[in-house]
């Protein structure tokens, strides 16, 4: 869908900072950012290394193109990530088995041990923001639609 701004040139008054959400989605991310920085430096995890924790830590193991596909990055992003978490001795990399295409990943007893201080960092979230778990729930759904739109466009 396109708008002709000649025929509307009134949105383009309408069109400020203060009402656009890609603007409010930017600014909510960066400061997401800075908040689990600081809960995240006692487990000495940067935000992208705790994500892939969370879902290690969810499904007590996964495979690579699973975990990329629930984090929604690609491989040249995720092995590196993987990689240093392995080097700390947080997962373990292992071909499957039954396909040795397939690299399982799988949280070692001492990535398992940093669940509850990860988990209190979520919380912590949840506390700071003045949102309440319903709410926050909610905003995330509507926040995965505008999304899932723009990845349709």
């Amino acid at each position: 869908m396109k708008i002709d701004l000649d025929e509307n040139p009134e949105l383009m008054e309408r069109l400020t900072l203060d009402v656009m959400p890609c603007f409010a989605i930017y600014s909510a991310a960066n400061a997401v950012n800075r908040f689990y920085r600081k809960m995240l430096e006692e487990l000495d995890l940067t935000y992208p290394q705790y994500l892939v924790m969370v879902v290690l830590w969810e499904t007590r193991g996964t495979t690579m193109k699973s975990l990329g596909e629930r984090l929604d990055l690609d491989s040249s992003t995720l092995t590196p990530l993987v990689k240093k978490l392995e080097s700390r001795g947080l997962v373990t990399r292992a071909r499957s088995k039954a396909d040795e295409r397939v690299l399982d990943v799988v949280p070692t007893a001492a990535g398992m041990a940093m669940r509850k201080a990860g988990c209190e960092a979520a919380l912590a979230m949840t506390v700071h923001s003045g949102e309440t778990f319903e709410t926050q729930a909610q905003l995330r759904e509507r926040i995965m639609r505008v999304r899932d739109g723009l990845n349709a466009a």
